[in-house]
Formats: C-alpha cells, sequence, structure tokens
C-alpha cells in the first residue's frame, strides 16, 4: 500500500493566483486537497475582497472537486473578528486532518509572514507553490494554461473603473499601466476565475453592472440562465 498523502486545504479567494496554485499543487501529486477555505461577507453574500458572488464560488468549487469550507465575516470586519474566525476555522481542519493549508502568494513577504506567524503552532503549516515567480512569465503562463478569468474588483488609485469587468488575458496585460503588478500582487485588480484546467467545466458568467464603492470598482459577475 502507498502511504496516504498529507491533507490540505486550499485558501481559495476565487481568483487566478489560488486557481493557478492549486493547478501547481495538483500536477505535483504531493498533496490530497481535500477542501476549499474562502472567506465570504455575510453581509453582501460575496467572496470577501474579490466580490465575487457566492453562487459563483459555489460553482467554481463543484467544478474543481473541491468542499466548500466557508468562513463567514461580517462588514466592515475587525482585525480581531477575522483572526477569530479563521482561527475556529483553522482549529476544525486540524481536527479532521488537515496539516497543510495553500496559499497563492507571490511576493509579498509580510504576507507570508503574517500566514506563518498565525498558522505557527496550530499544526498547520503553510505552502507557497507560486512563490517568487517573475509575476508576468506567471500571468502568460497562467493563460497559455487554459485559464481564463474576469477582473471582479480593481482599485481605483491603480487603474480606471473599467477594467472591472475584463478579461484577464494578454490584451489585458499588454494594457496595464506602468507600476501595475502583472498578476495584481500589490491589490491593484483581483479576478475570478471561470475555467482552467482545474475545473472540470467552464463556469457559464456574464458581466453585469458596475459599481464604485470605498475607492474600488466591482464588476458583477452573474450566472448565465440555461
Amino acid at each position: 500500500m502507498k502511504p496516504s498523502k498529507p491533507k490540505a486545504l486550499i485558501s481559495w479567494s476565487s481568483g487566478k493566483d489560488s486557481a493557478f496554485a492549486l493547478h501547481e499543487i495538483r500536477r505535483s501529486g504531493e498533496f490530497d486537497v481535500v477542501g476549499a477555505l474562502t472567506t465570504v461577507t455575510a453581509t453582501f453574500e460575496r467572496v470577501s475582497i474579490h466580490g465575487v458572488r457566492r453562487e459563483v464560488l459555489l460553482a467554481q468549487l463543484d467544478a474543481a472537486g473541491l468542499p466548500p469550507r466557508i468562513v463567514p465575516i461580517p462588514y466592515p470586519c475587525p482585525n480581531e473578528t477575522y483572526e477569530a474566525r479563521m482561527g475556529e476555522a483553522v482549529a476544525q481542519a486540524v481536527q479532521d486532518g488537515i496539516t497543510h493549508i495553500i496559499f497563492g502568494d507571490l511576493y509579498l513577504a509580510d504576507i507570508r509572514c503574517y500566514r506563518e506567524q498565525k498558522l505557527a503552532g496550530t499544526g498547520i503549516t503553510p505552502v507557497f507553490p507560486l512563490w517568487q515567480r517573475p509575476t508576468l512569465s506567471l500571468a502568460h503562463a497562467m493563460i497559455a494554461s487554459g485559464l481564463e478569468a474576469y477582473l471582479a474588483t480593481v482599485d481605483l488609485k491603480y487603474l480606471p473603473a473599467e477594467f472591472a469587468g475584463r478579461k484577464f488575458d494578454s490584451a489585458l496585460l499588454a494594457d496595464l499601466p506602468d507600476g501595475v503588478d502583472p498578476c495584481g500582487e500589490n491589490g491593484e485588480f483581483h479576478t475570478c476565475v471561470v475555467a482552467g484546467p482545474i475545473f472540470s467545466r467552464r463556469i457559464a458568467v456574464m458581466t453585469g453592472e458596475r459599481v464604485e464603492r470605498d475607492g474600488y470598482a466591482y464588476c458583477d459577475l452573474v450566472m448565465e440562465e440555461l
């Protein structure tokens, strides 16, 4: 009998980085990814930060074959509330025999350090499969893999509102202003993945209303009716 692989969760934001991190982990075969950990802002029933509808999130995870582990948080969410809710989710994961959480972080050392500090001593080890890969070549690798995504949120400090709702493709990369990271790692934009090698099927969405709130532009991505 082969020894069983360590059980892991993917920290799932609904976007391209977590999707490609999952792709790389599945290709390596090192872990048994048994679920997806996602914070959802209960006030709006949307993925936190990204603003993706819960029904789109659930369609993604169904297509990826991942049971959802949704962590509900309020809006606004004080940091101590966020950390308490995540602490409960981590404790439950440990109880379920999970030993690792996979993150799609690319190069922000403070974010990685925060994750490592919060998981220290919990029994969960963080894994960063995309860490320090050059982001322009990484963005092109994502696109070449068949990953399809839309910009769900843009930070208006970096990009005009019209970028919300655009496809994450080579044309977008060419249009990004100087100083904007090709993967949006500094928070310039956040994405919603609708297709790729991790999915059994494409998620049928259409771009809906674009709204601006709190310095961000959000494009509503709506499930197409069959």
